[in-house]
C-alpha cells in the first residue's frame, strides 16, 4: 500500500506551475500518486440526483482544470508517480474518444495512468453535457465495454443500446492503464466488479467502507483498491476525527485498517490545507 496526495486544480489558487510543483515534490517524497477529479461546472443551485437533498459546492468548483489536459501536462514533468483521477464522469465523453485519449495519455506517461470513472450525479452537469441521466447504470457499463472494445484487437466493433462503434482499427492500445470505479452503493460496486474495474471509493465511516469492500469482493472483484480522505491530516492529535484525519501518528494507526482491508492505495484531498504542507505530512507518515 503506499500513499498520494489531490492536486491543487481548483479555484483561483490553481495554476500550472503550482500543479506541476506539488505533483514533482509528491514524487520526490515518494509518494505514490497524485490525482485529478472532473467538475464541468457549480451551478447556482446544485442538488444531488435523485434526491431532495441540497448539496451547496465552494465557489471554487467554478474553477477546476480539465483532469486529463493536467495529466498530459504532469506526463511530461514527472518520470515515476502514478496519474490517476478520481473521479471522472464517463458518461460526459464518448466512449471511443475516451479511449484514444486514456489510451494516448497511458502511452505517453509509460503506462502509469489509474483512471477512476463514475457515473454523475449532478443534474445540471448532464444537462450541459446533452446527456440523459437516465443512463446512469446501464448506459455507465455499456460505456466502459465500448471502451474496452477499443482496446483490443484490431478490427475493433462494438453494438450495444447506446453506443455503436463500426468494424475499424483503433488506436492506439494501452498498455498500463488501470480503470476505477467510483462507486459506492450495492449495485454500483457490483457493477465495477463485473466490469473488471478497481475501486476508488470515498471514506465516511469503517463500517460502511468495510461492507463496501465486501459486497465487491464477493461479486468477483479484484482490482486495486483506492481510499479517498475528504479531509486532511492536522499538526496535532484530535479527538473527534474522521478516519484516516488527524495527527501522523492517528493517521499511521488508521492505515493499519486501511491495509487490512486490502488498499492498494490511500489519498488525501488537500481539504482545509495548503497541499505543500499536506504533502510533507504524508511523507512523515511514511517515515512510521
Amino acid at each position: 500500500m503506499d500513499l498520494g496526495i489531490g492536486l491543487p486544480v481548483t479555484g483561483p489558487q490553481a495554476t500550472p506551475e503550482r500543479i506541476a510543483e506539488v505533483a514533482r515534490s509528491a514524487e520526490r517524497a515518494g509518494l505514490g500518486a497524485v490525482w485529478t477529479y472532473e467538475r464541468l461546472l457549480r451551478p447556482e443551485q446544485p442538488w444531488m440526483l435523485g434526491l431532495d437533498q441540497v448539496v451547496p459546492l465552494p465557489e471554487e468548483s467554478g474553477t477546476v482544470y480539465d483532469p486529463l489536459e493536467t495529466l498530459a501536462y504532469l506526463a511530461a514533468t514527472t518520470s515515476t508517480i502514478r496519474l490517476g483521477t478520481s473521479v471522472m464522469d464517463a458518461l460526459f465523453h464518448s466512449p471511443v474518444v475516451l479511449a484514444k485519449r486514456l489510451a494516448t495519455l497511458d502511452r505517453l506517461s509509460g503506462g502509469r495512468m489509474w483512471i477512476g470513472l463514475g457515473q454523475g450525479w449532478m443534474a445540471q452537469e448532464f444537462e450541459a453535457a446533452g446527456v440523459s441521466p437516465k443512463r446512469r447504470g446501464a448506459g455507465f457499463a455499456e460505456h466502459i465495454r465500448a471502451m474496452q472494445a477499443c482496446w483490443g484487437p484490431d478490427p475493433v466493433s462494438f453494438s450495444g443500446r447506446f453506443y455503436t462503434i463500426p468494424e475499424a482499427l483503433i488506436g492506439p492500445k494501452p498498455t498500463g492503464l488501470t480503470l476505477l470505479a467510483g462507486a459506492g452503493s450495492p449495485v454500483a460496486l457490483e457493477r465495477a466488479a463485473a466490469l473488471g474495474m478497481g475501486l476508488t471509493t470515498v471514506i465516511f465511516d469503517w463500517d460502511q467502507l468495510g461492507q463496501g469492500v465486501e459486497t465487491y469482493r464477493k461479486a468477483g472483484g479484484a482490482g486495486p483498491l483506492v481510499i479517498q480522505v475528504n479531509g486532511s491530516i492536522s499538526d496535532r492529535p484530535l479527538d473527534e476525527r474522521m478516519p484516516l484525519t488527524g495527527s501522523p501518528e492517528q493517521v499511521a494507526e488508521d492505515l493499519t485498517r486501511a491495509r487490512a482491508l486490502g488498499a492498494d492505495h490511500v489519498l488525501w484531498q488537500p481539504i482545509g490545507a495548503e497541499p505543500e504542507e499536506l504533502v510533507e505530512r504524508i511523507t512523515e507518515i511514511i517515515t512510521y
